[in-house]
C-alpha cells in the first residue's frame, strides 16, 4: 500500500491490487464503505484492523466478487475486475479464500481436498503445485487422513493449502485463526509466514487480534466507519496519537524492531539493540543477532527532561524527542505524547505532568519504560 491509496480516481500500477469503492451500504442506512481506496503490492502481507462494523469483511467480499460496490473500480495488475459496466464473477477472479472455519469436504481425504481446486485450474494457469504447498505447510503426514482426524490448526493449514493450489493472484483471509486456541494459533502462524516468504502471493488478512498483527505483518490498514483511518508500517500505525479510539486503550503503544545483543545469564536478562540504544527484557531463547519485535504500552512509558540523577530501578531508558502532542481534552486527565527515538514511541501521561514538563515538539526527553511485552515468536517464525 502506498500514498496514492489516499487519493481518488483509478491509478494503474503494475503488479498491484487497486480498489476504489465510492460507496457500499446496506438498506441505505448503515454505511459500510465510503470513499475507500486501497493498493496492495505483489508479495505484500497487508492486514485490515478495525472495530466491528468498520467494513473489513465487506471489503474482502467486494474484492472476492461476493458483493458488488454500487460505484467503484477494482483492478489487479492489467485485469479489471470491476468498473462501470464490468463485473467479473468470483469464479473468474483467481482469488483464494480462507475463512474462520476450514470448510473442508468431510468425505474427501486431505490430498483430495487439496487437489479439489488444483484439478479445476487450467494447466497453463497452475503456478503452484501439490508437492511444494505440502512441503511449505507441513502437510505430508496428513494426506491420507480425513478432516475429522485433524486438529483445528491442521484443518486450517489444509484450507490454506487448498486455496493456494488454485494458484490465486490474491489470497484473502478472513479471521482464519479466530476459532483456534492459543496453542493452535502458535502452530499455524509460522506456516502463514512461510507463504509470504516463499510464494510472494499478495495477502489481505482480516483480524481482530493485535497479537496476530504483530506476529505476522509489516503493513497494516486501520479501517474506521468504512474509511482508511491510517495505513503504513505496523510500528508507525500503532504509535499514531490519532488512533486511540480505533485501536483501544489496551492496544495503543509502540512496536519496536530490535535484535539480540547478548544474554545476561547471571540476572536472567536478554539485552536488545534498538537503533543503537539498549533495552533489557526477560531472557529469550534467541540467538545473538536474531530479530525480535516488542510492544510497549503507552501507559508503561513515563517521561523526564533530564537523565536520572541517581540509581533507578527502571532498566530501560531511551533518549528521544517529542514529535507530537495529542489533543487536549479539558475533561480528561491524560494525554498521548508521540516520541521519535528512531522509531515512534508513544507515552500516555497526565495533563498535570504535561504542564509540569512543558513539553513541546522537538524537545529532547528521556523515556522511562516500565514494562516491555514480547511479541512471542513461536518456533519457525
Amino acid at each position: 500500500m502506498n500514498s496514492d491509496s489516499m487519493s481518488s480516481g483509478t491509478v494503474e500500477i503494475d503488479n498491484y491490487v487497486r480498489f476504489d469503492a465510492v460507496q457500499k451500504s446496506y438498506d441505505g442506512e448503515s454505511l459500510v464503505i465510503k470513499d475507500l481506496n486501497l493498493d496492495v503490492q505483489r508479495g505484500e502481507f497487508l492486514t485490515l484492523l478495525g472495530p466491528s462494523g468498520s467494513g473489513k469483511t465487506t471489503l474482502l467480499r467486494c474484492l472476492a466478487g461476493l458483493e458488488k460496490a454500487p460505484s467503484g473500480t477494482l483492478k489487479l495488475a492489467d485485469q479489471v475486475w470491476q468498473d462501470e459496466g464490468i463485473f467479473i464473477p468470483t469464479h473468474q477472479r483467481k482469488v483464494g479464500l480462507v475463512f474462520q472455519e476450514s470448510r473442508l469436504f468431510p468425505h474427501l481425504s486431505i490430498q483430495e481436498n487439496l487437489l479439489y481446486g488444483y484439478q479445476r485450474t487450467p494447466q497453463s494457469e497452475r503456478n503452484l503445485h501439490l508437492d511444494e504447498v505440502v512441503q511449505v505447510l507441513g502437510l505430508a503426514d496428513l494426506l491420507k487422513r480425513t478432516p475429522d482426524k485433524l486438529s483445528g490448526g491442521e484443518r486450517q493449514r489444509v484450507a490454506i493449502g487448498r486455496a493456494l493450489l488454485t494458484s490465486p493472484k490474491l489470497l484473502l483471509m478472513d479471521e482464519p485463526l479466530a476459532s483456534l486456541d492459543m496453542q493452535r494459533k502458535a502452530e499455524i502462524i509460522p506456516f502463514i509466514k512461510r507463504i509470504e516468504d516463499e510464494f510472494k502471493t499478495p495477502i489481505i488478512y482480516v483480524t481482530h487480534s493485535v497479537d496476530e498483527v504483530l506476529q505476522l505483518v509489516d503493513t497494516m490498514v486501520i479501517l474506521q466507519s468504512g474509511k482508511v483511518a491510517n495505513w503504513g508500517p505496523v510500528e508507525e500505525v500503532f504509535s499514531d496519537v490519532r488512533l486511540r479510539e480505533v485501536l483501544g486503550d489496551e492496544q495503543l503503544g509502540a512496536v519496536l524492531e530490535t535484535s539480540v545483543l547478548e544474554h545476561d545469564e547471571e540476572f536472567g536478562l536478554t539485552r536488545l539493540d534498538f537503533m543503537g540504544q539498549t533495552l533489557n527484557v526477560p531472557k529469550q531463547n534467541l540467538a545473538v543477532g536474531q530479530n525480535l519485535r516488542v510492544h510497549i504500552h503507552s501507559k508503561d512509558v513515563s517521561l523526564s527532561t533530564a537523565p536520572p540523577a541517581g540509581v533507578t530501578s527502571v532498566l530501560n531508558i531511551l533518549q528521544a524527542k517529542v514529535k507530537k502532542v495529542g489533543i487536549l481534552d479539558p475533561k480528561g486527565y491524560s494525554i498521548d505524547i508521540e516520541l521519535d527515538a528512531g522509531q515512534p514511541i508513544l507515552a500516555t501521561i497526565t495533563r498535570k505532568s504535561l504542564a509540569n514538563l512543558n513539553l513541546k515538539p522537538g524537545q529532547s526527553v528521556f523515556a522511562h519504560i516500565k514494562a516491555i511485552k514480547m511479541i512471542h515468536q513461536v518456533e519457525g517464525l
